[in-house]
């Protein structure tokens, strides 16, 4: 992944930060199993809740409720557009982060759930906002690029946790897992320093901005067609990857030495996904990449829960693929929707989109997991709404080659 020199020490701090707001996201799904054990009562059997610890409807609205938490997300991001990117994104994080260490002193399922919760909403604000700032720190020919190199961070950082997980299962449990979140909490602090805040343009800076969290007039029935498609691709993706760890350690039976060596090559998969979707974002088009990837995404999770050991592997690393050449395109598509004065407002309203789909999808999968007694079923079910987001998807405009309108973008930084 080629980004011209300018970009890389911004890229790089972002890509750090980035890095560790995805190791504190995906605690609660790389420890899922585990605390489904800790508080529940694993035993064999055919149902979900004898397989599992907990109810798939228990789980399901456990995980529904974290997701709704990242709701309060979007007045955090909206914030940016006021305070500046640079204090927003790092204290976001440093709290997101904080919230995720206490989590290891959860007496119950429920606690767990609730003060997971309360660090949720920041780390869901700092990622929004770290796509924001490399999109504006990047030029037209290498921001799919950028943004591919900040969401490749991410992933990593939630690969080394899932990774950390799988070698310390069985010997300290999901307490040890979210105590390690203080390394990449003082990396963020130490990294404060050396992050850079987009240059805006001076005539934009002096015009009356939008009111709070507006996105100004005539950009609200774009600002709905973007939430649709974020709202129909998280239906899908939020279920498909937050049961992955449960279902192959607790239903599969997936060996833990299996369930390394897979999480190590995600890490390829993934990266495959981001050049390829990369190349294609920017040489075919932003909403042909999406298409794609929201398609890839919904396939794969089919396989995963199709049943068997060699599936949850195929599906698990054929969705990190789709997720991975989703990202470019996708981040860089709403980026380039919207001027700069309301650009973190519209990544705040993502967030509550990326919520209401997650949470939705993540209710009826643990809901129908439950009733019918087959997370195959569920996901049937569950993922159909890849159809509505092609949707919503044909009545946007391709964004490839635009300049972002309110900023300087790669030619200046502060």
């Amino acid at each position: 992944m080629r980004l011209p020199s300018s970009l890389t020490r911004p890229v790089l701090v972002v890509t750090v930060i980035s890095l560790a707001a995805g190791y504190g996201q995906f605690g609660a799904v790389a420890a899922l199993g585990d605390v489904a054990k800790s508080f529940g009562h694993v035993v064999h059997g055919a149902s979900v809740v004898e397989q599992a610890g907990l109810s798939g409807t228990a789980l399901g609205v456990g995980l529904a409720v974290l997701r709704l938490a990242s709701i309060v997300g979007l007045p955090l991001a909206v914030l940016a557009d006021r305070l500046g990117r640079k204090v927003t994104l790092i204290t976001w994080c440093v709290v997101g982060l904080l919230a995720t260490v206490a989590a290891a002193a959860s007496p119950s399922y429920w606690w767990f759930v609730a003060i997971f919760a309360l660090g949720r909403p920041f780390l869901s604000a700092a990622e929004a906002l770290a796509q924001v700032v490399t999109a504006e720190l990047s030029k037209p020919t290498g921001r799919a690029a950028a943004l591919a190199f900040v969401t490749a961070g991410y992933g990593l950082g939630a690969g080394i946790n899932a990774l950390t997980h799988s070698a310390l299962r069985g010997v300290v449990g999901f307490r040890g897992l979210f105590l390690t979140t203080l390394i990449p909490l003082l990396i963020v602090v130490l990294l404060a320093k050396h992050f850079p805040e987009p240059t805006r343009v001076k005539e934009i800076e002096e015009t009356a901005r939008p009111r709070f969290g507006s996105v100004g007039v005539g950009q609200t029935r774009k600002l709905l067609k973007v939430m649709g498609l974020i709202m129909a691709i998280s239906a899908v993706s939020s279920p498909a990857s937050s049961f992955v760890f449960l279902y192959a350690e607790n239903v599969a039976h997936l060996p833990k030495g299996v369930e390394s060596i897979m999480i190590v090559l995600a890490a390829l998969t993934g990266l495959g996904g981001l050049l390829s979707g990369r190349r294609m974002a920017d040489h075919v088009g932003r909403r042909p990449a999406i298409a794609i990837g929201s398609a890839g995404i919904s396939l794969a999770a089919l396989l995963l829960y199709a049943g068997g050991k060699p599936a949850v592997v195929a599906g698990y690393l054929l969705g990190v693929l789709a997720t991975g050449f989703l990202a470019p395109g996708g981040t860089a598509f709403t980026n380039e929707l919207f001027v700069t004065d309301v650009r973190a407002s519209v990544a705040g309203w993502g967030i509550a989109a990326s919520v209401l789909g997650g949470v939705t999808g993540l209710i009826v999968f643990g809901t129908i997991a439950d009733r019918s007694g087959s997370f195959e079923i569920a996901a049937l079910v569950t993922f159909l709404p890849i159809v509505p987001a092609l949707y919503f998807l044909s009545r946007l405009p391709e964004t490839r080659g635009v300049s972002l309108e309110g900023t300087l973008g790669a030619e200046a930084t502060t």
